[in-house]
């Protein structure tokens, strides 16, 4: 693997002030962001956030209409350009009646210092589709062919959208255990999923965007604490809900079948009271907050003025 030309700047991505509207509608608002070189970092937020939005004005697809954006200390044309930045976007095919490994080597010829073209396939999984043609892979396939033409650049940034869309449960666990080995050589990830538990499972740091600003930026065990609470879940026949609900520490409690779950303001003192008043209670589980829950409180409650 070639090693990319040295940058002073030893951010990946730096962008202050950031806007873009689309006439009267606000997709990002004065937005700061940087990367450090080598994190992995999920984007996420609901629909019309802006995520999509400020990977546009990252790649530069799109101009923002106030604020500045460097990647590697460049313009973002600059930084592609030179081969430094890979990208996979939420929409697009390979280029049909080509084989796999065409495909690729077609797409290697356009940067000036690429990846072998078995590389790029072993690093996305799809050395055993070298010889297919491109309109004959399937859904979960053509992502991850989508994904070696991302990398082929050799990127030191590489920038996806929605990468798993389509993938089955297999498809998506290998996918990840390819990027992190892709990061753990000081590249750079930026990603952008609906799939909450990817975020959490291999992302360094979580970029959490409402209505186009950025509401919570850190570690995801960070942002799930923001939220608060830990859930208490055990097996208890019917007939002691009232007992649990009156616990203290316990705020709620939801039945399923024989299964309770109890929300903790204290669950410390919850635990030790439910030992204690209903030893009838077993198989007791503890958990903190989901990064679902934080998703969820933080994306709804956060007001941002037009």
């Amino acid at each position: 693997m070639t090693t990319p030309t040295h940058v002073a700047n030893p951010d990946t991505v730096e962008m202050r002030g950031v806007s873009r509207r689309f006439g009267d509608i606000p997709a990002v608002r004065g937005t700061d962001l940087t990367i450090p070189a080598g994190q992995t970092v999920a984007l996420l937020g609901p629909n019309g956030a802006g995520k999509s939005t400020m990977i546009d004005i990252l790649l530069g697809l799109t101009r923002p209409d106030a604020g500045t954006v460097r990647v590697f200390g460049h313009v973002p044309s600059e930084a592609i350009r030179r081969g430094w930045v890979g990208a996979m976007l939420q929409s697009g095919t390979p280029l049909h009646d080509l084989s796999v490994r065409e495909y690729l080597t077609m797409l290697a010829g356009l940067y000036p210092h690429p990846l072998s073209v078995e590389r790029a396939m072993d690093i996305a999984g799809v050395a055993a589709l070298a010889d297919r043609r491109t309109q004959r892979l399937s859904g979960g396939e053509s992502q991850r062919v989508r994904c070696a033409a991302a990398v082929i650049c050799d990127p030191r940034l590489l920038v996806l959208d929605e990468p798993t869309v389509a993938m089955d449960v297999e498809s998506r666990r290998a996918f990840w255990d390819a990027m992190r080995a892709f990061a753990a050589q000081g590249r750079t990830v930026l990603f952008a999923t609906h799939y909450l538990e990817e975020a959490d499972a291999f992302a360094d740091r979580v970029v959490l965007m409402a209505r186009g600003r950025v509401v919570a930026d850190g570690p995801a065990t960070q942002i799930k604490a923001r939220v608060g609470g830990r859930t208490l879940r055990f097996t208890l026949p019917p007939g002691r809900d009232a007992d649990v609900a009156s616990l203290p520490g316990v705020t709620a409690v939801t039945r399923h079948g024989d299964a309770l779950t109890a929300t903790c303001a204290d669950s410390d003192a919850a635990v030790r009271a439910l030992v204690a008043r209903v030893p009838e209670a077993r198989d007791i589980e503890i958990s903190g907050a989901r990064l679902e829950d934080a998703f969820i409180e933080l994306t709804t409650n956060e007001e941002v003025p037009a």
